[in-house]
């Protein structure tokens, strides 16, 4: 499928990926072997997936209160296209936690893919820098941190903070010497929510040692152990539970502040006071996200406190977005309410169950084209052109 994932010019607009499409189907009689709808692309997924790992990537917290709110926050906004303005060229580059971007895009952290895909996260990381776009390691992936970096293009690294101070550093370092650009730090999963649809096949894959690469590759935590865990896996993976989650408190960044000088975003910010209080802390930026939904039922819409956090440190530090993002249009929806940049998180899952590598591609190459036909056809030729004045409620 490798013809259908080249774009005919890779600089030139994002869309040019459909219109090669167009000419295959027309010039060779070929279609695209994956579905280029959202709604097929997530059935196909579905249906290749086993009960257990459909149930962690379909799941949510409670009654799937909150993932159905952020999918209705973001159908509440419509797009009110503005035309007679110049869009034949258009350009998707941004700037973001210092570096040009292609696009504002960037693949948000998930843990433990190889329960979707073989390869997991390293089928993940080469489509991510295919595109060009950054991609989010987790501290919770099947593989290391230095695996992930082989893979090429800009990273980001996600902290999932544990208890021992060592080991974080020693998390944090890693990075770094990998590569890494930014560290990403997810606070509100301390505690796992209470996920049903997990619960009901008592399915955790890290209490089998799947999803703590970074643990047992770590030269501190294995130090901790009393023998290594190839030889004794369910030692290091008690150990692990003994070590993991940290419920960071704001004095605890001081401390992180310290030991890097990389740019430092918090994830699981819902909250306009929190985002002025991360700033002041001396960190670069936030990610407004629940978590897909799949920590607190009943929590506020993502993309409704995006409103709010955007308001309050827009401009003074980066704002990045998740949960619940579908599509372009969302993508468009989140970056006119004052994101700098949208994490996708899902519907890369699914093209990684259906293809690896060139399912994730397929995803983000898809998703770039519609955002840039998107942004065309309601008057935008840039970013800058995505102010909320193109939204209204619906």
């Amino acid at each position: 499928m490798g013809s259908f994932l080249a774009m005919t010019d890779p600089v030139g607009p994002f869309s040019d990926w459909q219109y090669g499409i167009y000419l295959r189907g027309m010039g060779m009689g070929e279609r695209p072997e994956l579905p280029v709808a959202w709604d097929a692309l997530e059935r196909a997924a579905y249906d290749a997936l086993d009960e257990a790992p459909r149930g962690y990537v379909w799941g949510g917290a409670g009654t799937g209160d909150t993932m159905r709110a952020n999918l209705d926050a973001l159908r509440a906004w419509r797009i009110v296209p503005r035309h007679l303005r110049a869009v034949e060229a258009r350009d998707l580059s941004a700037e973001v936690l210092g570096s040009r971007l292609p696009a504002p895009l960037a693949l948000a952290p998930i843990g433990v893919q190889s329960i979707v895909h073989p390869e997991g996260e390293l089928a993940s990381a080469r489509a991510a820098a295919a595109v060009g776009v950054p991609y989010t390691a987790s501290t919770a992936a099947a593989h290391t941190m230095e695996e992930i970096a082989s893979a090429g293009g800009e990273r980001w690294y996600q902290l999932y903070w544990p208890k021992d101070e060592a080991i974080c550093a020693s998390l944090v370092k890693r990075a770094e010497a990998a590569g890494y650009t930014a560290i990403v730090v997810t606070l509100d999963t301390f505690f796992l929510g209470w996920r049903p649809t997990d619960l009901a096949q008592g399915f955790l894959p890290f209490l089998r040692g799947e999803g703590i690469a970074q643990f047992l590759s770590d030269p501190v935590f294995r130090a901790q152990l009393a023998r290594p865990p190839e030889e004794d896996l369910q030692a290091a993976v008690g150990h692990w539970v003994s070590i993991v989650n940290k419920v960071v408190q704001w004095e605890d960044l001081a401390w992180l502040r310290g030991i890097t000088e990389l740019p430092i975003v918090l994830k699981g910010v819902l909250h306009r006071d929190d985002a002025r209080r991360a700033v002041a802390a001396g960190m670069d930026g936030v990610v407004v996200s629940n978590h897909g939904g799949r920590q607190v039922d009943g929590a506020v819409a993502a993309l409704d406190a995006l409103v709010d956090v955007a308001d309050e440190i827009g401009g003074d530090a980066t704002v990045l977005f998740d949960s619940g993002i579908r599509c372009g249009a969302d993508v468009v929806k989140a970056l006119c309410l004052g994101a700098d940049a949208v994490l996708l998180g899902r519907p890369f899952l699914w093209g990684l169950a259906l293809a690896g590598a060139d399912g994730v591609e397929h995803v983000l190459r898809m998703l770039l084209a519609e955002v840039d036909l998107t942004m065309a056809l309601s008057g935008a030729a840039t970013v800058a052109d995505l102010t909320p004045e193109l939204l209204r409620r619906a």
